[in-house]
């Protein structure tokens, strides 16, 4: 039987690595052993980075909640428990914009939690 040695594939593994290190910092671009190890380690940065991104988002909209739930009187665990008592079923993403873009609105919303307790 014939021997196979797979010479296409190995290319094409290493020409794919090689293209995802393209732009990393010395040998780690050129090398396919430093680029295969950098490639690795930056899909494991993507992957917790991802995770990462919506702890930081939900910290982000509860911080802009809470100063925007003071000017109005009240905190935040307050305000959000007056919500859910009032019925009112608006995410914390949609809340934390109408703190910073109409702050009239998300003090309309702030009297009826407040009237709700």
């Amino acid at each position: 039987m014939a021997r196979i040695k797979g010479a296409m594939m190995t290319r094409k593994r290493r020409k794919s690595v090689l293209k995802a290190a393209k732009g990393y910092w010395g040998a780690k671009s050129k090398h396919f052993k430093m680029a295969k190890q950098a490639v690795m380690k930056s899909g494991n940065y993507a992957f917790i980075g991802r995770k990462l991104k919506k702890r930081d988002f939900r910290r982000l909209w509860i911080a802009r909640i809470s100063a925007q739930a003071k000017v109005c009187g009240m905190n935040y665990s307050t305000l959000m428990h007056g919500l859910k008592v009032a019925g009112i079923e608006l995410n914390r993403k949609m809340l934390a914009e109408l703190a910073v873009s109409d702050k009239e609105a998300f003090s309309a919303i702030a009297e009826k939690a407040k009237a709700a307790l």
